[in-house]
């Protein structure tokens, strides 16, 4: 792969195009994580959360599907696979108390989960939303957050960085695309490169976990679970696995 950075691939390997699932959080006796290089016609650099966003994307949806065909609860199957006391398990934990998993849900919403250990700091996010399968539409109605990045110092900041996190996920989640065409880049400005719009931002709580640990970065934390947990409730309520990114919500319409 063509990096801005090419002294990041050792022995072949570019690290960052494998974080996020070569050291994943949960405890799987028998895991294999292939690379493959590729050799692309523009150089690609990092983007906020490096490769914390797009495989914990693939890790946690997948996760969920694994619960799914288990017949387990989500919570509950990732319970089972981290290590007990561990700052994710206790991360999950607090989630779930938070977001009352497992209670009632306003009618016509679904909810869904996801979390990642990075950077130091382990987060993790419910994302409650609805769908509307004629147009669709998917609306992001509320995204709760539980973030353990040890002892907080600054909870204000804590607190701004995970929220400021949600939206800038949501954005990319929805919106965010580059096309290229004719040799070049073909997305010109905001007309074809749409973000997410102030009325479109959900209701946010952030949790910061009492903790003991080491302290950890934040500034990477919001991004990486937001994706997979609104993928993951869309999937409850109709039943459709996204499996790429901006989400394409043409697949929500033939469910």
């Amino acid at each position: 792969m063509s990096r801005i950075y090419p002294q990041f691939v050792k022995n072949g390997v570019d690290g960052s195009s494998v974080e996020g699932v070569n050291n994943m959080d949960y405890d799987l006796p028998n895991r294999l994580v292939e690379y493959v290089m590729v050799d692309l016609p523009i150089p690609v650099g990092f983007w906020r959360s490096v490769g914390n966003t797009f495989n914990p994307f693939a890790v946690e949806t997948f996760i969920d599907e694994l619960a799914a065909a288990a017949g387990k609860d989500p919570v509950d199957f990732r319970m089972r696979m981290l290590p007990k006391g561990s700052r994710p398990y206790r991360t999950l934990q607090l989630l779930a108390e938070k977001s009352s998993w497992g209670g009632a849900v306003p009618a016509g919403r679904s909810r869904g989960i996801a979390l990642r250990t990075c950077f130091g700091s382990t987060a993790g996010h419910v994302a409650e939303v609805s769908v509307n399968q004629k147009t669709g539409g998917i609306t992001v109605h509320k995204v709760i957050c539980a973030v353990d990045c040890g002892p907080a110092v600054y909870p204000d900041a804590i607190n701004a960085q995970m929220e400021g996190g949600v939206v800038m996920a949501l954005s990319v989640a929805f919106y965010e695309r580059i096309n290229f065409a004719n040799g070049g880049v073909q997305t010109a400005n905001y007309d074809d490169y749409p973000l997410l719009s102030m009325t479109e931002v959900p209701e946010i709580e952030v949790h910061i976990a009492r903790s003991r640990h080491k302290i950890g970065g934040i500034g990477e934390l919001g991004i990486p679970t937001v994706a997979p947990a609104v993928a993951n409730a869309i999937a409850k309520a109709v039943g459709v696995r996204l499996r790429g990114l901006p989400i394409d919500s043409e697949q929500l319409k033939k469910a």
